[in-house]
Parts: structure tokens; C-alpha cells; sequence
């Protein structure tokens, strides 16, 4: 069987910066932080910064009589899931109908019923712990959850690939599509860490700040005065088709590649996946017309983020239009690279790049064409980068 082409029909955001995709694309676009201090944490422990989902119900997209005993990433994920598929104009009676496969990805468990547990068994004993934890706190257990409220059988893959989780899932959901193994994929990363643990050990890693001054300029991606960059969460699911689907697509699936850093040495491996992407992709590195960079806003792995660009585009790197989304929405982790995705197919088809907000002194050592305000360049080709602190890449290639 010839590969198909993977075409991008149905995006479905939930993040800080707007809940699905209008609101998403309003607000993504604007030069605004969505980074706060984050309130609910015990004032003993010091500052925390965040970008938070604000005012979101499960309930509003998905009506589920359980909600409040799932965990608030499966939460995301369901949601996103459902404005996907609204997005894409498919409804529950023809999903059921095709081959489905769900993919998600997720760079950490559910904090939020590990730190219930812990809580209820020090205040009242061991004998009130939450055995439900063993199943719901797991990174596997969200396709299941998305695929029940789809009332949907499903072909059904979890993956904890660090930061990197979920663009594998969707570079992972494209190889189904093109081989005919699915004729739909849901697909994309979702992320909930905004809860005590593990936000003290991020913070505590220098992954966080703890600074309550002026918290929304503290993510500042590729400055010369960024520090650790901040943490968010949200998620986005997306809807792979083939390309002979009757709807319309954002966004074509090109290239995906993965590769993991050797010997200790920081984003050492991206350089091999964005080679390895565009040759699955079968173009050349001067086909590529913008970068969404994974510039999380620290010092060490912006840098390092810029050397590999710079090994991989040479001297037409700062001719390429580069834009990091964190510093409007922080880093959601496992979520980042699924949010990136939907932002650079929407911005391909409208001819804008996204901001990089708070980038205001450019720093000699990340030489790169960034802007603090959206900009309006016509291209068909975005590179998609995604990096995690335990030594994975992954970069996924879309066109027009």
C-alpha cells in the first residue's frame, strides 16, 4: 500500500491563553504573559509561578458523571479531545463508524491524587489512602479515559517521553495514518503539574522561579536576562486524517523524528532529529520557513536549543522567522509540543508567526530572527521542536 499523506483536520486547545480554537488563536497571538503567582500553595513554602488554565469545567465540553473523580490532566485531555473533533466537524455516530486510534502523552503522573493521598494518610492514618491512585495517576490510563468518553473502542497508545511526550504522540498517530493502520487518529499531550509536588521540585531543580516580582515578564525566551523559563499546563489534542479525507486540513504531517542526547551533553541530540525529520519529510533544510522553537526560557537550554539550529541552518538560520510560545503560556511540559503544533498550523495558514513574548534583549549567544509581536510572513514549511530534560527530541515537520 502507497504511504498516504496526514493531514491535520481538527485542533482542540486547552490552555492558558483560551480554551479551543478561536480563543486559543486570539489569545496566542496577543504579546501577553498568562504567567501569575501561584496562590494556592501554603505561604511557608515560598513563591511559585505558573501559567494556569482559568475558569475550566470538564463539564462544559464533556459531560461526564464522574468528572470530579478524574484527574485534572485526563480532564484536559478529554476536553481537547471533544473540541477536536467539533473543530473537525465529526461527530460521535460517524467516529464510531472509522478505524480510531488515540494517541496522548504526558511528561509527568497525576500529581493532584498523589498529593491527595499523601495528605489524607497523614492526617488520618494509612488506612485512608486512595487505592484508585494505582490506575488514575498513571500516564496510560488517559487514552482509556478519552476513548470512554468517546464511547468508542479504540487503538489506544500512552506516552511518557518527557517534555517531548506529546509530539511523539502525534509524530507516532501520523505513521498510523499513513500506513492505513487507523483511518482517524486523536492524538497530542496534555499536562497537570501545577500542584504542590511537583512544583516545589521544579522550583527547587531551577526549572521554576520563586521570584513574586513582576512574574509575568520571568519566562523570557532567548533573552539575554532569561533565567529558568516558568511552568504552565493545558493540553491539545489534534485530528489526523489521510489526506483523501472529504474535510479540510490545517496543516499537512511532513516529517517526525526522535533522538536522545549523548553523553550529557545538552540538546546534542536535536541537531539529528530536525536532519532526521526533514529527510523523512524528503526536504531540505532550506525549504523550512519558520521555527517554533521549544525556548522554554532558561539560560542553559535556549543556548543550546540555538547551537543545534545553528549546526543543522548555518548562516540562514537568522533569515528563519523563530518563536517560542512559553513566554505567553509558561512550559506545559508534555503538553508544549502538541500547543506548538496547532499554533504553527494556524499560523502556516494565515501567514503569521506567533510572538515570542517577553523577548526584549537579544542575547549573542541565541542569534535568531524572534520577535516580540506576531509577524506576518507567508510560508509552507514549520519545523516544531521539542526538548526534554532527560535527554529526548523530537521535531515534527508541517507544510501546506
Amino acid at each position: 500500500m502507497k504511504p498516504r499523506g496526514v493531514k491535520i483536520t481538527g485542533i482542540g486547545p486547552v490552555t492558558p491563553a483560551g480554551i479551543g480554537r478561536d480563543a486559543f488563536w486570539r489569545g496566542i497571538t496577543e504579546s501577553t504573559s498568562r504567567v501569575r503567582v501561584v496562590s494556592h500553595f501554603l505561604e511557608e513554602a515560598g513563591t511559585f509561578i505558573g501559567a494556569e488554565v482559568e475558569e475550566f469545567a470538564l463539564s462544559d465540553y464533556a459531560p461526564l458523571s464522574n468528572a470530579k473523580r478524574v484527574p485534572r490532566h485526563t480532564q484536559f485531555a478529554i476536553a481537547a479531545s471533544h473540541l477536536a473533533l467539533k473543530d473537525a466537524g465529526i461527530g460521535l455516530s460517524e467516529l464510531q463508524a472509522m478505524r480510531a486510534a488515540v494517541l496522548v502523552g504526558a511528561a509527568l503522573m497525576d500529581f493532584g491524587t498523589i498529593n491527595k493521598s499523601v495528605e489524607i494518610i497523614l492526617r488520618k492514618g494509612p488506612i485512608n489512602g486512595l487505592p484508585t491512585s494505582v490506575s488514575t495517576a498513571s500516564v496510560s490510563s488517559i487514552g482509556g479515559a478519552i476513548s470512554d468518553s468517546l464511547h468508542q473502542s479504540t487503538l489506544t497508545m500512552a506516552f511518557q517521553s518527557a517534555c517531548c511526550s506529546g509530539l511523539d504522540a502525534v509524530g507516532h498517530a501520523a505513521q498510523l495514518i499513513r500506513t492505513g493502520a487507523a483511518d482517524i487518529a486523536i492524538c497530542g499531550g496534555t499536562e497537570a503539574p501545577i500542584f504542590f509536588h511537583p512544583m516545589l521540585e521544579l522550583r527547587m531543580a531551577g526549572l521554576a522561579p520563586g521570584n513574586p516580582e513582576r512574574p509575568e515578564t520571568q519566562c523570557r525566551p532567548f533573552d539575554l536576562w532569561r533565567t529558568t523559563g516558568a511552568i504552565g499546563e493545558g493540553a491539545c489534542m489534534l485530528v489526523l486524517e489521510p489526506e483523501d479525507s472529504p474535510r479540510a486540513g490545517y496543516a499537512f504531517v511532513r516529517g517526525y523524528a526522535y533522538a536522545t542526547d549523548t553523553g550529557g551533553a545538552l540538546c546534542s541530540g536535536l541537531a539529528h532529529a530536525i536532519v532526521s525529520a526533514l529527510a523523512n519529510a524528503g526536504l531540505k533544510a532550506n525549504r523550512v520557513g519558520a521555527i517554533s522553537a521549544w525556548g522554554p526560557g532558561h539560560r542553559e537550554i535556549d543556548a543550546a536549543e540555538t547551537a543545534s539550529l545553528r549546526e543543522v541552518f548555518r548562516d540562514e538560520l537568522e533569515g528563519i522567522p523563530v518563536s517560542s510560545i512559553k513566554g505567553a503560556i509558561g512550559n506545559p511540559l508534555g503538553a508544549a509540543g502538541a500547543i506548538q503544533i496547532a499554533g504553527a498550523a494556524l499560523g502556516m495558514r494565515e501567514s503569521l508567526v506567533l510572538p515570542t513574548v517577553n523577548w526584549e534583549y537579544p542575547d549573542p549567544s541565541c542569534r535568531l530572527s524572534l520577535d516580540s509581536r506576531t509577524r506576518h510572513v507567508a510560508h509552507d514549511c514549520v519545523l516544531v521542536n521539542s526538548h526534554g530534560v532527560s535527554g529526548t527530541n523530537a521535531c515534527l515537520i508541517l507544510s501546506r
